[in-house]
């Protein structure tokens, strides 16, 4: 799977995407994840990717050119699922959408910045938008990052455990039961008995109720 980033602050992306199972599914050549700088795209010497906005108002807009550039070249080289631009106002992302896009091939995302993008980028490149969440960022690099790792972490073969991913918050429209490690019993704090049981059948329900009545509590609209 390969996700094309385009960016007018490639640098913020550097380290999001060079550690951990990011990093170990490029390394095993399961998830290709490039970063493209859109002022690369810019004409002129300035390289100047926005401008004032049509109608007065403050901030600067995102211009076309570049992103057009930029976006007709990838297609030219390859097929693409999805042109995915990170906003404010787009879908917002949870685990039945990072489910959807783990299995497509091809991904652009586009970063914006500023006031915002043309909109016509939008109406004639987008075929989807994304948010991470009702509030603003200074730009679209971190949600990418965000959206990048929930995505890649789904695709078989980048978790050593690939059961590990099925049982994760949201998957089955439940939070996560409470989870234990050693030591048993840390200040007279007790691991719950039936976890040390080895009666797995047992083990299995209770994760599943807990999970239950922690959704209940904390998130009861997912059980709407």
């Amino acid at each position: 799977m390969r996700f094309d980033i385009i960016s007018v602050l490639p640098g913020l992306l550097e380290s999001p995407f060079a550690h951990s199972i990011l990093q170990r599914a490029q390394k095993k050549g399961i998830a290709e994840i490039v970063v493209h700088n859109l002022r690369d795209y810019a004409p002129g010497k300035q390289k100047s990717v926005d401008d004032y906005p049509y109608g007065g108002g403050s901030g600067m807009v995102m211009t076309i050119p570049p992103f057009a550039a930029c976006i007709e070249k990838l297609k030219s080289e390859r097929e693409y699922d999805e042109v995915i631009f990170m906003s404010p106002d787009g879908e917002t992302l949870n685990q039945r959408i990072a489910n959807q896009l783990s299995i497509k091939g091809n991904i652009i995302i586009l970063c914006g910045h500023y006031k915002g993008i043309d909109q016509r980028i939008r109406d004639i490149f987008v075929t989807r938008e994304i948010s991470i969440g009702d509030y603003v960022l200074s730009g679209g690099e971190l949600p990418a990052a965000v959206l990048v790792d929930a995505v890649v972490r789904l695709i078989p073969g980048v978790l050593s455990d690939e059961t590990s991913a099925l049982s994760d918050s949201f998957q089955n429209d439940l939070l996560d039961a409470p989870v234990y490690t050693r030591p048993a019993d840390w200040n007279g704090h007790k691991v719950p008995d039936i976890l040390l049981s080895g009666d797995t059948p047992k083990v299995e329900q209770w994760r599943f109720e807990q999970a239950v009545e922690r959704t209940k509590q904390r998130r009861p609209d997912l059980l709407e």
